[in-house]
């Protein structure tokens, strides 16, 4: 049996609430199954990884991003037999906090904080590029980057 290909790019959208003093991260709540992830979605014809990601977090959340350069965390799965997915994540940030879900297969869009995020996530991929986010923002605040 063939095994066909999908490409799904999108990103773990994160800002900073000087209020709180605490990061948090967008989410989105799915109609079909109720579940939390982050915005993704599938590479147009002609499209780079980046260009996919900022046109589905748009079109899903309506929140403008920035990506935030030297992150790039791939995952893998087979969503059904002979379907491979490899979804391309990158870590972006937004100078404003206004979003609102996409009518249809949105349910909810919501801003969790960072340090609790992890436990809001259905699936072993999403916890594992959650993780891999975190890291990078520690290490740039580590750093004294601006994020």
């Amino acid at each position: 049996m063939p095994v066909s290909y999908e490409k799904s790019c999108g990103a773990l959208v994160v800002r900073w609430e000087e209020e709180t003093q605490r990061f948090y991260i967008l989410m989105i709540r799915h109609r079909p199954g109720g579940y939390r992830s982050f915005p993704k979605g599938h590479v147009e014809q002609g499209e780079t990884e980046r260009q996919t990601a900022i046109r589905e977090v748009r079109e899903e959340t309506a929140a403008e991003i920035i990506i935030i350069p030297d992150f790039r965390h791939a995952v893998y799965y087979t969503p059904a037999p002979s379907v491979e997915k490899e979804v391309v994540y990158f870590l972006g940030r937004v100078e404003s906090s206004s979003i609102r879900p996409r009518k249809g297969e949105i349910a909810q869009v919501e801003w969790i904080p960072l340090d609790a995020a992890e436990k809001y996530l259905t699936h072993e991929n999403d916890k594992k590029v959650l993780r891999a986010a975190q890291k990078k923002i520690t290490d740039m605040k580590r750093k004294g980057e601006v994020f």
